[in-house]
């Protein structure tokens, strides 16, 4: 399997984590404006991720002359990894619906920095206190300026004119409960992997990064058949009108799930060097590629009144700081 043994490497693949997860919402929204609810585009995007992490698994997982090739490292792996991951997989469906539906009602500037960036410290800490790596006063610091800068951002989205409240505290509910959720799912899949995956044999029963994936995805996949359907009866969607969906429509869900799981993929990969808690505090990240989309080409803030934008500007300070710092954190 292919592995990564430069920092340097490792910060790039989180780099392009970041940019990933804070981009693949688009295609939902793109979605969005053709009256495609989020329950039908949420299939497809369970779909693309599946697909694309049994390519990541037949490709990358499978050659090269470390680690364990993929069905070899399947065949000797044991149930409890393979539910863990699976489990992970699972809490991941649970928040990420929610975060669609806090997309939904609230807009990418507030649903990303608040589901997100609670997301980033619930994760960052878990995953630190797991395995702990890096430089923990420059991790923590980084952390707090994110966690400036979501609060920063849901004061920005306050003083937006709406014509009333249900629909913002549902989405700000709905990106509460996502980020508790979401905080969890990362260090459990971690727990399925082999120690030092990059440097050190795989460990009886342990997963690859590439084989968790696989098994993560399973756990998307297989849990999305309860929890969208109950997301759909509640909308009073039907799955006649999923099927009666464009080529363009399915094809945006399946590319938003490819592009959350590459961008997914090349982050546990870097953990092997950067150490879980900071490769996940890098990819989520994505919050601010999130919000510069929802500012600057969604355009969510265009109908703000006067004072709104120092405190957008402020929040974007307070994400570069937090990602600096976060990133400072793995030279230490």
């Amino acid at each position: 399997m292919l592995t990564v043994h430069s920092n340097s490497l490792a910060i790039l693949f989180c780099t392009i984590t970041m940019i990933g997860w804070g981009s693949w919402a688009n295609t939902q929204k793109l979605a969005g404006r053709t009256k495609w609810a989020f329950q039908l585009y949420y299939w497809d995007y369970a779909i693309g991720l599946f697909l694309f992490s049994i390519a990541f698994m037949l490709t990358a997982g499978s050659v090269g002359w470390n680690g364990t090739p993929a069905f070899e490292n399947i065949r000797q792996a044991s149930s409890t990894s393979m539910w863990t991951a699976a489990l992970s997989g699972v809490l991941f469906n649970i928040a990420n619906i929610l975060l669609v539906v806090a997309i939904d009602a609230a807009g990418m500037a507030i649903a990303f920095p608040v589901g997100i960036g609670l997301a980033l410290i619930i994760g960052t800490i878990t995953a630190y206190l797991q395995q702990p790596k890096g430089n923990a006063t420059a991790l923590f610091l980084g952390v707090l300026f994110v966690l400036a800068a979501m609060i920063l951002s849901a004061l920005a989205y306050r003083k937006l004119p709406r014509e009333g409240t249900k629909s913002w505290a549902k989405g700000m509910l709905f990106a509460i409960v996502a980020g508790c959720l979401m905080g969890f799912f990362y260090p459990q899949l971690i727990r399925s992997l082999s120690p030092a995956f990059n440097t050190a044999p795989i460990l009886p029963g342990k997963l690859t990064p590439y084989t968790a994936l696989f098994f993560f995805s399973i756990g998307v996949l297989v849990s999305n058949v309860v929890i969208n359907s109950i997301f759909m009866k509640a909308a009073g969607r039907t799955y006649a009108e999923y099927f009666a969906g464009t080529l363009r429509l399915h094809s945006l869900g399946i590319l938003g799930g490819a592009i959350w799981m590459l961008a997914f993929g090349l982050n546990v990969i870097a953990s092997g060097v950067a150490g879980p808690a900071i490769s996940y505090a890098l990819g989520q990240g994505a919050t601010l590629i999130a919000a510069i989309w929802g500012v600057v080409i969604w355009r969510e803030f265009r109908a703000a009144p006067k004072g709104t934008m120092p405190l957008v500007v402020l929040m974007f300070i307070g994400y570069v700081l937090g990602l600096l710092l976060i990133g400072s954190a793995s030279l230490g």
